[in-house]
């Protein structure tokens, strides 16, 4: 952790963190207001949050990361952003779903970039699998959306497969899709692209059940 992480981690984090609790957020109080919430799993160093989040006023973020330095990073770009509408849980994220979201509380989830865990032995690890995207789905209302992104191509094979073998959701694309304009093209992913590394983006829609 740099020392202005440190320094965010250790004056900001009363402000922009929620604390784990298996009780679901009432989530106007969270973020003192009404409005359309969308949650960001595994947000790294915070950049693409602090992004989106800028471009989206409209809107709340809810990040969760398990990673301090990555926390303490967030939390400095949301102080020199001015940033009103994104909230940190530093916690699990499949514990944070499952025991502090109520069920169709969401518009939507972003999933960019989770560890591809690339050995076969660890595949197991991975973040998207269908228990969790099943319960992505629950908290989600109908409209809203799951977007998943990787650079790991046969990752993204089974975040596809994952998601179309889930009843609740419904491919907004033929296949895989194109990066939506909400998905910002961080530095990293520009640079991979001009040595020609590809990304894939899922972007699924939750449906109305009967």
């Amino acid at each position: 952790m740099s020392n202005a992480q440190r320094r965010a981690y250790e004056h900001l984090l009363s402000r922009y963190a929620i604390p784990y609790a298996a009780t679901a957020l009432e989530l106007t109080a969270t973020f003192g207001r009404s409005a359309a919430t969308i949650l960001e799993i595994g947000f790294g160093m915070g950049e693409t949050t602090a992004a989106i989040a800028q471009s989206h006023p409209e809107h709340n973020y809810l990040g969760v990361e398990v990673h301090s330095p990555g926390v303490g990073s967030l939390l400095k770009q949301i102080e020199e952003r001015g940033l009103a509408n994104v909230r940190i849980v530093q916690h699990d994220a499949v514990e944070v779903v499952e025991h502090m979201l109520a069920p169709a509380c969401l518009a939507g989830v972003h999933v960019f970039f989770p560890d591809p865990w690339p050995k076969t032995r660890h595949h197991k690890r991975r973040l998207i699998q269908p228990a969790f995207v099943h319960l992505l789905a629950t908290r989600v209302a109908p409209g809203g959306y799951l977007h998943l992104a990787t650079d790991w191509e046969e990752y993204a094979q089974q975040m596809l497969a994952v998601a179309q073998a889930e009843p609740a959701l419904a491919n907004l694309a033929d296949g895989f899709a194109p990066r939506p304009d909400h998905r910002p093209l961080t530095k990293f992913e520009a640079r991979g692209r001009k040595l020609g590394h590809a990304v894939w983006d899922v972007l699924f829609r939750r449906i109305a059940q009967e």
